[in-house]
């Protein structure tokens, strides 16, 4: 007799035996004995493991999503760096003060004294600044004012993609944990099976080598939910790396279901003046800002003034009163050899990239709409046909040949096949439905838009 690797299958194998067969007491009891053991350790387990949510919906997964995802916390920051590039473009350049006194070493007293003030020193102050003319300042500015709502604008498509991103990886996470109820329903049928074949083959009534075949497929069934469960932990633990989790486990239950995904219809495309997706404001932003900056660079090539006021104040000894003067100048750079050709041109070259971008942006919008909808549109309808037609007709065809294989009237290779095609059936059923919420979450973030005006606001 052999003894089954998973608790809670073997537990509930164990009572089966015990109330569907006759077999010895004693051997029943040690199974039970050692799978009661092994339920208690990994009950125990279960209890001591510090799983932070032990029951998510996607709901909750959103919310946390959206507060300590990596990758929009890190878009987020990007507002603040271009809020912070605004400011300095709004900053007036300093002023420069300048301090000069210089004199003779010799005959520093005047008529008027000895004083610090009245000895014989040149004394000038003077105050500079820069002025910008030609529009530079306003080129700036709104070269700024474009790169902040670009920022937004990446910020929304970040949280964009992150929300269909968790509702795929949640759905995908119920795909396997389904995949893995289904095997392990499977694996409790064929244990039951092998209970019935055993009490068959005492009684003379099947072959040594067809309860072999059911053992082993038991046995299959068995190793294949094994490897479900891992592969529905790895699909956990994708949907944790989303929320930000620092230590993901895996070790969470999903509150949601399969068919409470399905069952979303995607909603029709919002027609909004003025609005568009936010990676295509995003791109159109780059384009504003890069427009802005070609000025800029233009402008550049006209000289800025610098004015100053100065007062100078210059006693002579041991002549006339002092002498004190106020003066106002203004310089600037000559433009003889640098005329910024070279910042032009490269602004030029990214004006040109800014609207490759824009023109593809648009494009990919437009491409994933439409694949979108159509993904959506044969997802659904294999769905339909599978819930209304083929999986009925396949439990159906389990029920009848597992009834017809106790009874004696139904070999072996029908039994086994008829289990493995229901289960294929199960699977693709619930692949369907899980095909359908990521096609309808595909169709959400295709068409998804924002006003423009959103990006005005100072709401992150």
């Amino acid at each position: 007799m052999s003894v089954r690797h998973h608790p809670t299958k073997c537990l509930g194998g164990a009572l089966q035996t015990f109330h569907s067969t006759g077999t010895i007491v004693i051997g029943v009891s040690k199974r039970f004995l050692l799978c009661f053991f092994c339920a208690a350790t990994a009950l125990g387990q279960s209890t001591n493991s510090n799983a932070p949510w032990p029951s998510l919906a996607l709901s909750d997964v959103k919310r946390i999503a959206f507060q300590r995802n990596w990758d929009l916390l890190t878009a987020k920051s990007g507002i603040d760096a271009a809020s912070a590039q605004l400011i300095v473009a709004k900053e007036f350049p300093n002023p420069t003060l300048s301090l000069n006194s210089s004199g003779a070493p010799y005959g520093m007293g005047t008529t008027e004294g000895n004083g610090v003030w009245l000895r014989s020193y040149d004394t000038t102050v003077a105050v500079s600044q820069l002025i910008e003319i030609g529009g530079k300042r306003h080129d700036r500015q709104a070269a700024a004012r474009a790169g902040t709502k670009g920022a937004k604008a990446r910020f929304y498509d970040a949280k964009r993609i992150l929300d269909q991103g968790v509702t795929k990886a949640y759905v995908a996470a119920l795909l396997a944990g389904y995949n893995e109820q289904v095997l392990a329903e499977s694996a409790r049928f064929m244990k039951r099976e092998e209970d019935i074949a055993q009490s068959r083959f005492s009684a003379g009534d099947l072959s040594d080598s067809d309860l072999k075949q059911i053992q082993i497929s038991a046995e299959q069934f068995e190793l294949q939910e094994a490897t479900a469960h891992a592969a529905t932990i790895q699909a956990r633990i994708q949907v944790e790396v989303l929320m930000g989790d620092r230590k993901p486990t895996g070790h969470w239950a999903a509150a949601d279901t399969l068919e409470q995904m399905d069952a979303v219809i995607p909603p029709p495309p919002t027609a909004i003046a003025g609005a568009a997706r936010p990676d295509v404001l995003a791109a159109q932003e780059d384009l504003h800002a890069g427009q802005f900056n070609l000025r800029l660079q233009k402008a550049m090539r006209i000289p800025d003034p610098t004015f100053t006021v100065q007062y100078e104040h210059d006693p002579q000894p041991p002549g006339p009163p002092p002498d004190n003067t106020w003066g106002l100048g203004v310089s600037f750079p000559l433009p003889l050899w640098n005329h910024n050709r070279g910042n032009t041109k490269a602004a030029q070259a990214a004006v040109d990239q800014y609207e490759l971008a824009l023109g593809k942006a648009k494009a990919q919008n437009a491409s994933d709409v439409a694949n979108a909808q159509l993904e959506y549109r044969e997802a659904f309808d294999r769905l339909q046909r599978y819930q209304t037609l083929i999986a009925p007709q396949s439990a159906k065809s389990r029920a009848s040949v597992s009834f017809a294989f106790d009874k004696g009237a139904a070999t072996l290779v029908d039994l086994l096949e008829a289990e493995r095609t229901d289960n294929t059936v199960r699977m693709a059923l619930a692949q369907a439905q899980s095909d359908t919420a990521s096609a309808v979450a595909d169709v959400i973030a295709a068409q998804n838009v924002l006003p423009e005006t959103e990006l005005e606001s100072n709401k992150k």
